[in-house]
This record gives structure tokens, sequence and C-alpha cells, in this order.
């Protein structure tokens, strides 16, 4: 099913993207909430392990012939410095989660910032991505240190 994007999809993809790592750490164990606050748009706090996060979430919708196009994370460094800077408010470390979906598919990825640091996930000097490239996804899924949920799309009976 091809997508034809309404007036507010970035917007309705963007809480989607931020409701679905909410699901996914909760049926992990964490205790998660949505904040409105510069630099995170969740917290997540994990009893057993006293882990304690703060997550910043890029979601994007990609049409047919730019799936394979880039997440843009941070465009400068005032971007990456407003995540550190709410994260050390809350007194916690600093992470990453990426949603994209196409037309018959939505992956979400979820990541240290510490993690992406040392594995240069990036794209040029001024701007960090995450790429979505054949051999990057491959790369993501060899890194035990990103977590990774597909999901399929089948539509059936839609307009």
């Amino acid at each position: 099913m091809a997508i034809s994007k309404s007036s507010r999809h970035a917007h309705i993809c963007g809480s989607f993207g931020e409701q679905l790592v909410c699901n996914w750490l909760s049926r992990s164990g964490f205790e998660v909430c949505i904040v409105d606050h510069t630099g995170i748009d969740i917290l997540a706090y994990h009893q057993r392990s006293k882990r304690r996060l703060g997550i910043s979430v890029k979601s994007r919708t990609r049409t047919v012939g730019t799936e394979a196009q880039s997440v843009f994370l941070f465009r400068k460094s005032e971007d990456r410095d407003k995540l550190l800077a709410a994260c050390k408010a809350f007194a916690c470390k600093p992470w990453l989660a990426i949603y994209v979906e196409t037309d018959k598919a939505g992956d979400l990825f979820l990541t240290s910032l510490k993690n992406f640091d040392r594995k240069a996930y990036r794209l040029g000097k001024n701007t960090e991505a995450w790429g979505m490239a054949d051999r990057q996804l491959n790369a993501y899924a060899a890194d035990a240190e990103i977590k990774r949920v597909h999901i399929d799309f089948a539509v059936y009976n839609w307009w």
C-alpha cells in the first residue's frame, strides 16, 4: 500500500515512534514516560539493573525510492548538547531511538549515544545521521548493543 501522507503525518509518525519505544521498553521491564523536554523525549528506568535512560526519538517516513535515506540525528553540535544537558539534569544516560517506516515495514533501533559515537555511524563532518543503506543495516544487525524491532505491515481491507 503506497504512503500518501496527510498534513499531520510527520507529527503522527513522531508520536507513534515514541509510543513504540515506550511499548518495547515497558515489555522489557522498564518504567517509562514521555517527557516534553528539550533534548529528550522519553525517560526510562529499569528497577533491577538500576539503568536510567534519557532517550531522544527520531521518527521518519520513507516513501518508495527513499527507503535508504539516512535519518539526521544532530545537524549541529547544539542539538547533541541539548541531549547531554537534559540527561545531566535528569541523571540519566543518553540514548537514541530511531523509527523508520516505509510502505511495507517499520524498523525501530535503540542504542546508547556512547555506542553510536564508538561505531561512528555518521554522515559527513557536521551532520550526524543514522544510515539506512543495506550495508549499514547489516552492521546494525551484527551489533549486540543496537536493539531492533522490525514490523511488517500486512494491510487487509483498507482504503
